[in-house]
């Protein structure tokens, strides 16, 4: 049954990690969490895609995990991913999320080894067993490989301490029938930029987004107006953030969000290969849109 109360309902930033000198740069990352703050987003999700916790050493996904809890000091949400293709691993993570005073954890699909059906349900049950704070699920195929297929989300929805869903297929479709699936039992965030209205339109809570990093306050506005019932202004506003929606990702994500709060003064350019920055022309064409939207 789904939790009277969404963990959050609008906005989460699936905030960057930003690096300088090989090291997480906890100046410029504390700065950035209170622009998220300020902007009114709904919740900080951090270590996801866009924090590159796939390079994070196990000492510094634990360490920003904690300092985000801190930063943040209960002012909204904060959802720690925790999420491994090593379940002993994601356990112990998860653990310490919950020891530090997160919120509640993001775990995307096993990648890599993936797995069947079976075994993401048995993966994730297991997972939730182990967890005192309610965990969300990832499921972002066109990076892990593998999709949640329906019929195994009606079997995680069932389990009481599976709340919600980040879902980034893709596919609004396979949206709408999961929505229908098990819409009344767990939350349903978008995980893409560019289809918040139609999400939100068959019920989703809100967002999981990129697109924040840089327009935290639109971003809210788009999400806020739709659930206040003002769905033809949250629609323009859609509409009118499109072209940075799409130069956000026009290469690998997180290269193009943090490229654009390099420019914005936000952070260094820093990232961790295989990652490397945009080439001089997406650079030109990057910085043209920031300047269109009055952010340089």
């Amino acid at each position: 049954m789904k939790r009277e109360t969404p963990i959050f309902t609008g906005v989460g930033t699936a905030i960057v990690t930003p690096f300088k000198n090989g090291k997480i740069d906890y100046e410029a990352y504390g700065k950035m969490i209170e622009f998220q703050i300020a902007g009114g987003v709904d919740s900080i999700v951090v270590c996801g895609t866009t924090g590159e916790a796939a390079t994070l050493t196990d000492e510094e996904h634990r360490d920003i995990i904690a300092y985000t809890v801190k930063q943040v000091n209960k002012r909204v949400p904060v959802i720690a991913g925790t999420g491994s293709n090593d379940f002993a691993y994601a356990v112990d993570l998860s653990r310490h999320a919950c020891e530090v005073g997160a919120d509640a954890l993001l775990h995307v699909t096993p990648y890599y080894n993936k797995t069947s059906q079976k075994g993401i349900v048995e993966y994730f049950s297991k997972i939730a067993d182990a967890c005192s704070k309610p965990v969300i699920l990832y499921n972002v195929p066109s990076r892990t490989g593998v999709n949640i297929s329906i019929d195994a989300y009606r079997a995680l929805a069932k389990h009481p301490n599976i709340i919600a869903t980040k879902e980034a297929c893709g596919n609004l479709s396979f949206i709408v029938e999961l929505m229908e699936a098990v819409g009344d039992d767990i939350d349903v965030y978008c995980g893409n930029d560019d289809q918040i209205v139609p999400m939100m339109s068959v019920g989703s809570a809100g967002v999981i987004s990129v697109l924040s990093n840089v327009m935290p306050k639109e971003t809210a506005d788009l999400t806020h107006l739709y659930l206040e019932g003002k769905c033809k202004e949250s629609a323009k506003l859609q509409l009118k953030l499109l072209k940075l929606i799409n130069a956000l990702f026009m290469t690998v994500n997180p290269i193009p969000v943090k490229t654009a709060l390099n420019m914005m003064g936000m952070c260094d350019i820093e990232m961790r290969l295989p990652l490397c920055p945009m080439t001089e022309a997406e650079d030109e064409k990057l910085f043209n849109i920031l300047k269109d939207y009055g952010l340089v």
